[in-house]
């Protein structure tokens, strides 16, 4: 008898999802993380598999090019490279991340966004939700990116790399936007490292005048970075002692992304 749920009527619906399909999709996930290739004992255990199981549908996926295998290790198939080129890495994400957006907006009262990391130094601001205040940020951000050193998302992107990394693509003198802009390489990194350790990152006034925003990152299960997530606002409205509770409102809501995202 196939397995159910319940739906909104409060009937039990049938569960339609094909369960050896979903088990071949977390094999590829698992050997995604394992670039130089992985046992199938090993790739068993690690997603909670038999390994006549992982086996048969390892042997599968083989077959139509979407797994390789050298000797006993198997990794990521040419199939998976072709396709991942065709894909678009921000198409459905911002469906997926657009409600907890509004409502996050809603709680903090100011404008929301979240930019999906693209590469070490690059990003798109992929979603984006306004509070219902009067004075507000809006629809100022989509599709954009700003300078790394002046921007609350650029310098999560920042911390998430070394301080010899970021001496390399940063020049020692950069570019000003205000008064308040941090302009020298040396006080940029001091300001990064504190950002490590703080786990999140602010710009005041650097940007534009009066301009304030706060940054977390959002990590997948290994710690990577897929993108940053950020609220923004009036400086004296973001400065006026709020700023520890948005801080600890956006670290939960970033675990809920990276959970929504897989």
């Amino acid at each position: 008898m196939p397995e159910t749920d319940v739906n909104a009527e409060g009937t039990e619906a049938p569960d339609l999802a094909n369960k050896s399909v979903v088990k071949a999709m977390g094999l590829l996930r698992e050997l995604g993380r394992h670039p130089r290739g992985i046992t199938v004992t090993e790739l068993a255990q690690a997603v909670g598999m038999t390994r006549p199981t992982a086996f048969r549908l390892l042997l599968s996926m083989e077959q139509v090019g979407f797994v390789d295998r050298i000797d006993n290790n198997y990794t990521l198939g040419w199939e998976m490279a072709r396709l991942g080129r065709l894909a678009d890495p921000t198409a459905g994400v911002a469906a997926k991340v657009q409600p907890i957006l509004e409502r996050l907006a809603q709680e903090v009262n100011e404008t929301i966004s979240f930019a999906l990391a693209k590469g070490p130094t690059e990003y798109d601001i992929v979603a984006e939700a306004s509070s219902s205040r009067m004075l507000r940020v809006s629809n100022l951000y989509l599709h954009r990116q700003y300078p790394l050193h002046a921007s609350a998302t650029g310098k999560i992107l920042l911390a998430d790399l070394d301080d010899a990394r970021v001496i390399k693509i940063l020049p020692e003198t950069l570019a000003s936007y205000t008064r308040q802009t941090i302009t020298g390489r040396e006080a940029l990194l001091r300001e990064i490292r504190d950002v490590r350790a703080n786990g999140y990152s602010v710009i005041d006034n650097e940007l534009e005048e009066g301009l304030f925003a706060v940054s977390v990152a959002v990590r997948d299960a290994d710690g990577l970075l897929l993108g940053v997530l950020t609220a923004t606002g009036p400086d004296q409205r973001m400065k006026s002692g709020r700023l520890p509770s948005t801080v600890e409102q956006l670290r939960a809501t970033a675990e809920e992304i990276a959970k929504t995202l897989g």
